[in-house]
């Protein structure tokens, strides 16, 4: 497949940029349709949620809040009032509106001014939940309201439904990180080609990704955070699944391998490890499916979808791409060197080689060096607490984030999460005394019930995010609701993030046993040793710990959050241990895969394991360490994404892959298979039996071996079906793993000869135009083979 694509390279771009261009404008024309879809069954809110469908149809759907706020006077005062009423009263009006509460509507909306007479809001409550919700719906509702403003009048909106509409900047942080990862491509490679390679890959694979993802959130539940977490992976992938084949590309050619041969052996060896990597990525993703939360699977989907692209981009434009550039992947210099002084013989040398020899001199100072800074970043994580972000954390710009601020202002950090307490038959009136007796609870406020059913509006004393908020709605669900003898049930969008975070922490512990298990499987029939996989394991669980530790430092300690704008410390994403531990998986499988592999090949040749671990480091912790360089960069960019979220995992994602490609492969990881010794490699005989053979990278071809004695040759004639001779034929000379030989053209009456290094096997191949081709396998002994070639206009002729 690399040779097709290396010969027909034209035609394998311009597949690709007619595939980019066509999906982007299906993608463009149709729209996107992300939903976050929320569904918690047996959860208390989802009862709460239920109940309220039922007896409040129209008040069911997504509550969102307009806000104002006067400079001067009283939002009371007549002129503020004829600005804002009829605002009100237009959205009421609109289809999907369900109800519209305002301040002006008796003594009941009194309650929606503040104290001091500046601030006031009304709720608009839709007649579908947030993500159901058409977005021009919400953007008429927003022009409306915002076209009340005028000099000394602020008028902000708030909620999930106003929020879907409020996209974050766009590009941003994928061009930032683009730049971070062509600079240290050009300083790995020292050349513009080279380095625009991997870009160029990683672009085609999100892009189509993305594209392909925004199609697909017409037919599923794909939340909005998916598109997002997709190109931050992509990217990440795209370019680092890219480097490992180009580098192992460029040192073909610096061997002295034909271009063409080069790009074919890197695909068959480099690619083939990318192809592994890529799917160990795509199961560990899969693996957020055994949590059973649909809001994951449509992050799975987008991806899985990007990752599967960025894989196939690898293997397919990539060969092609270098087909375009011939030797010009490599520096000027490098090609001044390669003609000037003849291939290059490949040897670990620098810092590399300098690191991997003081691993084995000291490997027990660094594997306890090692440890203990890993300890010490993983001990933040002993505070862990999952729980939501909120509009508090948006952009200080977007009028979410200024609607959130202007209820805090005038009615306490509570009142941008209120907790609905709902109450299905017998006397709320005792619920509602116990519930305003409760500390914590600033007010409770019983709507008129209908059906049956009513519903207590709850506004804490603390805000959405904070501790004291998720004790209280404990409190209320374990004491209150009990000692009033009432069938009651909290909800809210709180209540539903408490929620969530309980589910969430309640599965992971099956999650994170599935994903090590399956790590522990993929390894084991890869290296066939039980020591390396469960090496991998724990080293897997200690890059988790830590890496989650920083997370708890940063943005729920507040440790820097100022320096990278974030807003204020809070609880960690719910979802964020879920989605971090999957790619944490799959990016340390792939270095691992790319680290273990060179050693085993090593330790299969000599059986010295102290060799093994010492030649793998050197040769690949640069390839390794530059990977992962660049995925940080990708990674740190999307902090300037302008979604809390992102920013979150982006943090997180690369704070676990510095730890995992600097310390742990760098250092724990080869340290600690110093100190265990060749018991690394051990199996028992009967497993090695029953396992299967699974080749992750297979080594390049050998050159053959001299045999005592001149080298022979293959000779013989190139005949047509007729008999007559065909002159002009290209007749190549092959190993058998594609490795060219010889190569040369028949003479005007058919015949050719070509060398054999050494007695054999081979394959050899003619070709003419218009005659097509054919290839078979001959075995060459001691002497020279007379071998005939017949070629057919039109066949083909492939062989395995």
């Amino acid at each position: 497949m690399a040779r097709w694509c290396y010969r027909h390279r034209l035609v394998v771009l311009l597949l690709w940029v007619g595939a980019l261009f066509g999906l982007g404008a299906s993608a463009s024309t149709a729209g996107s349709d992300y939903a976050n879809v929320f569904s918690l069954p047996d959860t208390d809110s989802k009862s709460a949620y239920d109940l309220m469908e039922k007896a409040f149809p129209a008040r069911a759907g997504d509550t969102d809040t307009v806000v104002w706020k006067v400079d001067e006077g009283s939002v009371r005062d007549a002129d503020v009032r004829s600005r804002i009423q009829p605002a009100l009263e237009k959205i009421a009006r609109m289809k999907g509106v369900g109800d519209v509460s305002g301040p002006y509507s008796g003594p009941q909306g009194a309650a929606q001014i503040s104290r001091d007479g500046h601030i006031a809001y009304a709720q608009i409550t839709f007649t579908q939940r947030a993500n159901e919700i058409p977005k021009e719906l919400v953007e008429d509702v927003v022009d409306t309201a915002r076209d009340a403003r005028r000099d000394g009048l602020q008028v902000e909106l708030g909620g999930q439904a106003i929020q879907r509409v409020q996209e974050p900047p766009q590009g941003l942080a994928e061009m930032v990180g683009l730049a971070a990862a062509a600079i240290v491509l050009f300083l790995a490679f020292g050349s513009l080609f080279a380095m625009l390679l991997p870009i160029a890959v990683a672009v085609f694979g999100v892009g189509m990704g993305l594209f392909g993802t925004q199609l697909l959130s017409h037919t599923t539940d794909i939340p909005d955070l998916a598109p997002l977490l997709s190109s931050l992976i992509g990217l990440g992938v795209g370019i680092d699944y890219a480097l490992f084949i180009v580098t192992r590309h460029r040192r073909g050619i610096l061997k002295g391998m034909d271009p063409e041969q080069s790009a074919v052996t890197a695909l068959n060896t480099s690619g083939r490890a990318v192809l592994f990597a890529g799917g160990t990525v795509c199961i560990a993703l899969a693996g957020m499916l055994v949590t059973n939360l649909r809001f994951l699977d449509g992050v799975v989907i987008g991806t899985s979808l990007t990752v599967v692209l960025s894989v196939l981009a690898a293997v397919t434009l990539l060969p092609a791409l270098l087909g375009f550039l011939g030797p010009r992947v490599l520096s000027r210099r490098q090609r001044r060197r390669l003609a000037a002084e003849g291939p290059e013989q490949e040897r670990a040398s620098g810092l590399a080689a300098r690191w991997s020899g003081t691993v084995q001199k000291r490997p027990r100072t660094i594997a306890a060096l090692a440890l203990v800074v890993m300890a010490v970043l993983a001990l933040p994580v002993l505070s862990l607490r999952l729980g939501a972000t909120d509009q508090g954390n948006d952009d200080a710009s977007t009028t979410t984030r200024q609607a959130y601020d202007l209820l805090a202002e005038g009615f306490g950090p509570g009142f941008n999460g209120p907790l609905q307490v709902v109450s299905e038959g017998g006397d709320a009136t005792a619920l509602v005394k116990g519930i305003q007796a409760t500390e914590g609870v600033a007010r409770a406020v019983p709507l008129p019930p209908a059906h049956g059913v009513t519903v207590i509006q709850v506004i804490p004393t603390t805000s959405p995010q904070s501790k004291e908020t998720d004790d209280l709605i404990d409190t209320l669900r374990g004491e209150v609701i009990p000692r009033a003898g009432a069938e009651a049930h909290v909800g809210g969008v709180t209540a539903v993030s408490k929620d969530f975070a309980s589910v969430t922490g309640d599965r992971l512990p099956y999650f994170i046993a599935t994903i090590i298990g399956l790590g522990f499987l993929l390894l084991l029939v890869a290296f066939r040793s039980l020591v390396v996989p469960l090496t991998a394991a724990v080293m897997n669980l200690i890059a988790a710990a830590a890496s989650f530790g920083v997370l708890v430092a940063i943005f729920q300690w507040g440790w820097g959050l100022d320096l990278l704008g974030l807003g204020k410390e809070g609880p960690i994403n719910a979802f964020l241990p879920v989605i971090m531990l999957s790619l944490l998986f799959g990016l340390s499988m792939d270095y691992q895969v790319f680290l273990v592999s060179r050693m085993h090949e090593e330790w299969v040749h000599t059986r010295d394991n102290a060799r093994a671990v010492r030649v793998g480091l050197a040769e690949t912790s640069r390839v390794i360490n530059s990977a992962a360089l660049i995925m940080v960069c990708v990674f740190l960019a999307f902090v300037l994404s302008g979604d809390s979220g992102a920013a979150m995992a982006g943090v997180g994602l690369a704070a676990a892959v510095a730890l995992d490609a600097f310390l742990l492969r760098t250092a724990l990881v080869p340290a600690a298979m110093h100190l265990l010794g060749a018991s690394n490699w051990w199996l028992p005989a009967w497993l090695e039996k029953r396992l299967p053979h699974l080749a992750v990278e297979p080594a390049e071809d050998p050159e053959p071996r001299s045999a005592d004695g001149p080298a022979s040759v293959v000779h013989g004639f190139v005949r047509d079906a007729t008999g007559a001779p065909v002159d002009g034929a290209s007749v190549t000379l092959l190993t058998t793993g594609g490795r060219r030989l010889d190569r040369v053209r028949s003479l005007a009456d058919g015949s050719y000869i070509v060398s054999v290094p050494a007695p054999g096997t081979y394959l050899l191949a003619a070709t003419r135009s218009s005659y097509g081709a054919r290839a078979r396998h001959v075995t060459v002994g001691e002497g020279p083979l007379v071998y005939d070639v017949e070629l057919v206009e039109g066949e083909v002729d492939a062989v395995n």
